[in-house]
């Protein structure tokens, strides 16, 4: 007998949860998903910020193409010099030369480690830092979210998802993001503070810049330092390249993913050269990687930073994302928030949203909540997204609030 896709895939993935969306897609283009029915759907959450330039983009699939001509894997990470890695790794620094009001004590950042994934790059971040400060106290928010490898979760927010899987890395305390009394947890005996410029997971939370400031002097103050969580902010998404720039204080270590391949898995820590030389010795290969920093996956990379740039995509996320305010307007919405093309619609509950959500997916909009604020629907649609889509998709949306 000849199972389904659909048996297939409930008989042989592993699944996460008893409830997956099990849409089945047989291609996708631009802003679209298609099913093998033919129906269609605006996709408004970019698989999670990840298609920020869209789906299969005909530059990145060009970079793509054009790099499977010439090689693949060739040597695990950082032996050979691999022309992929090193122009994306010059990009990447180049859009880091930002003058800030608040800057770091180590300069600008310079180096780049490149991972798989935002856990990797999280798991990286967290050894370098305990690596050149000597300390192993790590400070993270509440209702974070920063990953699912073991370290990662340590420092994740939300005790239920870590509670089965204790005991985690001891050392761990946790503040309330964009709560200045807080700030006075971070001491001589902190590591790292790991922060979202703007939260993710927990519904698209915006503290004032000047909470930011105050982060930076304390963590200077004390010799902890500061790791920017940009996996989900990063590559345009809030109307900047970085999240950072909007409130004009610099980490000493930035992370990055989601939608920095373009739609192939890539992450990376980045930190000023004096921080990353500490992976060199005592031990030498203080980090490794085999497939980190793949050369397809950074040829990709750079064709979706390049697509960024030239089209002024983060630039126009200002102006789509108060398009989308403006059209969000209803009894049943108590508040839009976000920067960019990265907001949060707010209901009364779970249980008024649940149901929209399921109503825009059979009308052909996929959407959905956040981990750890589960009456807001998530708005995150890719960077490419034109008016008319939008005017179109937020139609839907608003017919099923009724």
């Amino acid at each position: 007998m000849h199972l389904s896709q659909r048996q297939l895939f409930f008989d042989h993935l592993a699944q996460t949860s008893d409830f997956p969306l099990a849409l089945e897609i047989e291609r996708a283009e631009g802003v679209f998903l298609y099913g093998p029915d033919g129906q269609r759907y605006f996709d408004l959450i970019s698989g999670i910020a990840v298609s920020n330039v869209g789906h299969r983009h005909p530059e990145i699939l060009s970079a793509i193409h054009d790099q499977l001509d010439k090689y693949m894997h060739l040597m695990v990470y950082g032996e050979f010099v691999q022309s992929p890695q090193v122009k994306l790794a010059e990009a990447l620094v180049k859009t880091l030369d930002i003058p800030c009001q608040s800057p770091s004590p180590f300069g600008l950042i310079d180096s780049v480690y490149f991972t798989n994934s935002g856990t990797e790059a999280v798991e990286g971040a967290m050894k370098l830092a305990k690596r050149f400060t000597g300390r192993s106290e790590f400070i993270s928010c509440y209702n974070a979210y920063h990953g699912a490898t073991q370290g990662a979760l340590s420092i994740s927010g939300a005790e239920f998802f870590k509670r089965n899987f204790r005991p985690l890395l001891p050392g761990i305390k946790q503040i309330r993001h964009g709560h200045l009394p807080d700030l006075e947890q971070i001491t001589c005996r902190t590591a790292a503070v790991i922060i979202e410029v703007i939260g993710g997971e927990s519904g698209v939370r915006i503290p004032p810049a000047e909470y930011f400031t105050a982060l930076r002097q304390r963590c200077s103050d004390v010799g902890a330092l500061l790791i920017f969580d940009e996996i989900q902010t990063g590559f345009g998404r809030t109307g900047t390249f970085w999240a950072f720039e909007h409130v004009e204080v610099y980490p000493d270590i930035l992370l990055s993913a989601k939608g920095m391949g373009g739609g192939m898995p890539i992450g990376a820590f980045m930190a000023p050269t004096q921080l990353m030389a500490v992976f060199k010795n005592n031990p030498i290969l203080g980090h490794i990687t085999t497939f980190g920093g793949h050369p397809v996956c950074c040829a990709a990379s750079l064709a979706t930073l390049q697509i960024i740039q030239s089209a002024n995509l983060a630039e126009e996320a200002n102006s789509k994302g108060n398009l989308i305010k403006s059209l969000l307007i209803h009894p049943k919405i108590k508040e839009v928030r976000g920067q960019g093309l990265m907001l949060a619609a707010e209901m009364e509950s779970f249980e008024v949203l649940k149901p929209v959500i399921d109503c825009c997916i059979l009308a052909g909009v996929i959407t959905d909540w956040f981990l750890f604020c589960d009456n807001s629907m998530r708005i995150a649609p890719p960077l490419t997204i034109s008016e008319k889509e939008i005017q179109d998709a937020i139609g839907i949306i608003m017919g099923e609030l009724g």
